[in-house]
């Protein structure tokens, strides 16, 4: 089953997602991030007991955003933009089965988003890990703020995304963002056959225990999230979400206010 963007592949009770867009790096564009809603829907519908999220190529897990997009997006359309970034990552999280990020080469911004909305994660060796949205005048919009310091503790999360720290792979290891790291052309394998662990757990204690797990989750953090999309949104307009923007389109230094 195929999207014009994303790839899902189903092998008995695994399911595979794949972003489909090695020449943009994996980046998520909004036709990307619907078909991705619409997969895992259909993974859903199809009794999937596990799920691999992953990127075509060898160089990106999901290298972020769609900038280009993003560059002149008014403050409504950017609040749209996240709420549906948001959508797909919630969609990760409450899946009614375990996920496994399966992180090949760069996952940055919103792409280290969908991996920290999966319950599990597995880097190649050349993986690169970082919330990057500071060095365009933005913060996370896609859940960061709240998920990652649940995962790697308040001060490794304040770093990465205050200065936009990149974490390699075994950095992210020590880190606690990914679980495993294996060499690159082991990467798929590995976790293929951790998602086929998972498929043959118990399929009702598996989700009890992930639906459980997530409750941690509720509350407050519910609240974080929805702040979370308003303040992304409020950063459109302003001269360094702009200028931010424009200089990684130029490639060039920005120069913030």
């Amino acid at each position: 089953m195929s999207w014009e963007t994303v790839q899902l592949d189903l092998d008995d009770d695994v399911a595979t997602l794949t972003v489909d867009r090695p020449e943009a790096l994996n980046a998520l564009n909004v036709e990307t991030l619907e078909s991705m809603l619409e997969a895992l829907a259909k993974a859903e519908a199809e009794g999937a007991r596990a799920l691999v999220l992953t990127g075509a190529g060898d160089d990106a897990f999901i290298a972020g955003a769609d900038i280009t997009y993003m560059q002149d997006l008014s403050t409504e359309e950017a609040q749209e933009w996240g709420e549906l970034g948001h959508a797909v990552a919630d969609a990760l999280e409450s899946f009614p089965a375990p996920t496994v990020a399966a992180i090949n080469g760069y996952a940055f911004g919103g792409g280290c988003e969908m991996a920290i909305a999966c319950d599990l994660r597995v880097a190649a060796e050349s993986a690169l890990i970082g919330n990057t949205e500071i060095d365009l005048g933005i913060i996370p919009g896609w859940g960061a703020t709240q998920r990652l310091p649940l995962i790697v503790g308040d001060e490794t999360a304040r770093r990465m995304i205050f200065l936009g720290e990149r974490l390699d792979a075994e950095s992210a290891a020590e880190a606690g963002l990914v679980g495993e790291v294996v060499p690159d052309d082991e990467l798929e394998e590995t976790a293929f056959e951790l998602a086929e662990q998972l498929a043959a757990q118990p399929k009702f204690a598996i989700q009890t225990a992930k639906q459980a797990m997530n409750q941690t989750l509720e509350g407050s953090q519910t609240a974080g999230l929805d702040y979370e999309k308003r303040a992304f949104a409020s950063l459109f307009g302003t001269h360094d979400q702009r200028e931010g923007l424009t200089a990684f389109v130029e490639d060039r230094e920005p120069d913030f206010e």
